[in-house]
């Protein structure tokens, strides 16, 4: 079992920045594809950045330019910095991972956090 734990949401003005973190911890024998969606209220849960282990990234079209998502294999770590936030991006953010969890297998386990609310208000 593999356990995602998000950190780094709240409320940040129109215009700010934030850091978003996850740590997934348990049996990782190594981590496909890291990913951070959100959804906000009353829409569905959409793909706002994606990182593959060889470092090939992939961003929504809504956030491109003011976003960098980025990985910490050692860590068993993924990050998204968001900047020039805008009230749209209020969303509950979830961290999204593809997990090998043993060396005796070649499957991978998609794992999910919790999530952490980002409000973008003044």
């Amino acid at each position: 079992q593999v356990h995602l734990v998000e950190s780094g949401g709240g409320l940040v003005q129109p215009g700010g920045s934030l850091r978003l973190s996850c740590a997934a911890t348990g049996s990782i024998f190594s981590i496909d594809v890291m990913g951070w969606y959100r959804q906000a209220l009353g829409n569905e849960r959409e793909l706002v950045a994606e990182i593959f282990s060889r470092g090939y990234t992939n961003y929504t079209d809504s956030v491109k330019g003011r976003s960098t998502i980025s990985r910490d294999d050692a860590k068993n770590m993924v990050y998204l910095e968001m900047s020039s936030l805008k009230p749209e991006d209020t969303a509950v953010y979830y961290c999204n991972m593809w997990v090998r969890e043993s060396i005796r297998t070649f499957d991978f386990t998609e794992y999910w956090g919790q999530g952490t609310q980002v409000t973008v208000s003044s």
